[in-house]
């Protein structure tokens, strides 16, 4: 089953940690050991798993992919998230994470982001959790 996680985005580009959320489905899925697919199906949005207990490594990101591609920049595609679509497909739209004891596997500091590139926007973060 797949299980949906709606998410209202403030401003255009930010990182939104999602980790409680998905923790909470996979904890509500009663599964011990298996994987958590997380899936964004969006062309504008991303996914990235990173450190979740400084907001400064948030801001870097953000702003090292603006870098890589400004807002502000030409581009041949003319609806104005040219820069969006570029940095979706740098970060990616899906993880996945194990399932252990009944948790996610994650490491001590490291949490789930949804990641906004074209908002503020209502979005979806799709997630299925897979027995093994």
């Amino acid at each position: 089953m797949i299980q949906a996680i709606p998410i209202s985005t403030k401003i255009r580009t930010e990182l939104v940690d999602i980790t409680s959320a998905v923790r909470s489905a996979v904890r509500g899925s009663k599964i011990s050991s298996g994987t958590c697919h997380i899936f964004v199906p969006h062309t504008t949005a991303g996914l990235v798993i990173n450190e979740n207990a400084d907001p400064s490594v948030r801001r870097d990101l953000l702003r090292w992919l603006d870098k890589i591609a400004p807002h502000d920049e030409t581009y041949e595609h003319t609806e104005g998230n040219a820069d969006a679509h570029i940095k979706s497909s740098i970060v990616g739209i899906e993880k996945t994470v194990f399932v252990e004891d009944g948790d996610l596997a994650l490491g001590t500091w490291q949490g789930i982001f949804f990641c906004e590139f074209d908002g503020p926007r209502q979005r979806t973060v799709m997630i299925k959790i897979v027995e093994r």
